[in-house]
């Protein structure tokens, strides 16, 4: 069996104006959508990262991998190592938040992208679902948890109408999204992104979701935008009422301290990104949460190598996510459908996207009771919606966005706005 075929197709979608510790989202997210075509016939699918440099490492890995056994994941990780030698990026400016978006990720940015596409492609060939090559499913539903975020109502230049979701910025607007994101979508657990209004203020907006919601596990996060001292402060006005403390203060060194100081458990996907950070990390006990993500951390197999870390080193595992559609979605339920020790419900953007702005067939792939079943379908069990790819394609020429920029984005809203870390 040998590569013939290899697309890969920038797209935007539409994304909320949710706010964070950069600032604020752009009105579009930009993604990529990577087929990969055998002799065979055979079809596999991948979803990446969109921006300009992400692209252009994938356009020139594409053309490398023609002719390439689709079951040569070494032969690939070559192919993107030398295409990154040809094409070093540099990190993205306005993007702090998104580690997949640091140069020093490229590799494993871009290995990730087509290793998915590559398993799926394997796993039609073979008629077996991805997990099975996986080493097999321990779980056939993945849990996740709803993700909160203080918002505006609408962008400030109002491309499109306004979403549903409306405006959250108070305790009760908080309160009400999370009940209305466990009315759709049955979640059992709350995070609420924080680094972006007064600490105290974002205290009392997770005080009150653990009133209204008292047997749902909280989760808070500032992104790094506490100093270690508003961190500790915090710590003391939120008491018990956490599962665990994501994030609060920048460094390895300032989570460390953190955990010294308070003893309630860190979690991050800022600090550990990849595996020399983890050494040192569990050198210096700075977290005892890892959230993983397979598009940075080098595919679905490093992922579980991660997750088989963590288990030795008596570390809980759960996973991050970024703005995203259903391919990426179901990449992340087949692996931790594979990871014994998967802790926490995993995170996902996936409720703040429109019904109309998937790109597989079928739609939206639904999430109950807080959980994605995992399909028994070939692969991924995914096919592409040509329609809706070519909709999210053209709205990706349309829309002029090519880096995301939460900074720059910000500064329309308040002139002057520039990144302090930490603010708070």
């Amino acid at each position: 069996m040998k590569i013939t075929r290899v697309t890969v197709t920038p797209i935007a979608f539409r994304d909320p104006p949710l706010l964070n510790a950069s600032g604020i989202h752009e009105p579009y997210a930009l993604r990529s959508i990577i087929e990969v075509e055998s002799d065979n016939g055979y079809i596999g699918l991948g979803e990446s990262y969109g921006d300009a440099p992400a692209l252009a490492i994938q356009m020139a890995v594409k053309d490398g991998l023609i002719g390439l056994d689709p079951f040569n994941l070494n032969g690939l990780r070559q192919v993107v190592i030398d295409s990154v030698a040809k094409h070093r990026p540099a990190s993205i400016a306005g993007a702090e938040l998104a580690p997949g978006s640091h140069a020093s990720k490229a590799v494993s940015n871009a290995y990730s992208a087509f290793e998915v596409a590559l398993l799926d492609l394997q796993a039609h060939s073979l008629n077996r679902p991805l997990a099975d090559l996986l080493g097999g499913a321990v779980r056939d539903r993945v849990p996740f948890s709803a993700y909160l975020f203080f918002k505006y109502a609408e962008h400030i230049d109002s491309p499109y109408p306004a979403d549903a979701w409306g405006e959250a910025l108070d305790e009760a607007q908080i309160v009400a999204q999370a009940r209305t994101m466990i009315e759709q979508y049955g979640f059992k657990s709350i995070k609420l992104k924080a680094g972006t209004l007064e600490p105290e203020h974002e205290v009392a907006c997770i005080l009150a979701l653990k009133k209204a919601f008292p047997d749902h596990p909280l989760r808070i996060d500032p992104n790094g935008n506490w100093s270690l001292d508003t961190s500790i402060r915090m710590a003391e006005r939120l008491g018990d009422s956490l599962q665990y403390y994501e994030d609060p203060c920048p460094g390895l060194d300032g989570m460390a301290e953190l955990h010294k100081r308070t003893g309630l458990p860190l979690a991050t996907n800022m600090v550990v990104t990849d595996f020399d950070e983890f050494r040192r990390s569990v050198e210096r006990n700075s977290v005892q949460i890892v959230l993983a993500d397979h598009h940075y951390w080098g595919g679905l197999r490093d992922t579980q190598v991660l997750a088989r870390m963590c288990q030795t080193w008596g570390l809980g595992v759960s996973m991050h996510s970024n703005s995203h559609l259903g391919i990426s979605l179901m990449a992340m339920a087949h692996v931790a459908a594979t990871v014994p020790n998967l802790d926490y419900a995993c995170d996902t953007h996936y409720p703040w996207q429109e019904a109309d702005e998937e790109v597989i067939k079928g739609g939206k792939l639904p999430i109950v009771d807080g959980c994605v079943t995992l399909n028994t379908s070939p692969g991924l069990g995914l096919e592409l919606d040509r329609d809706q790819l070519g909709k999210l394609h053209e709205q990706f020429l349309r829309c002029g966005i090519r880096q995301r920029d939460d900074v720059k984005q910000m500064a329309k809203y308040k002139p002057g706005w520039t990144t302090v870390k930490p603010r708070f």
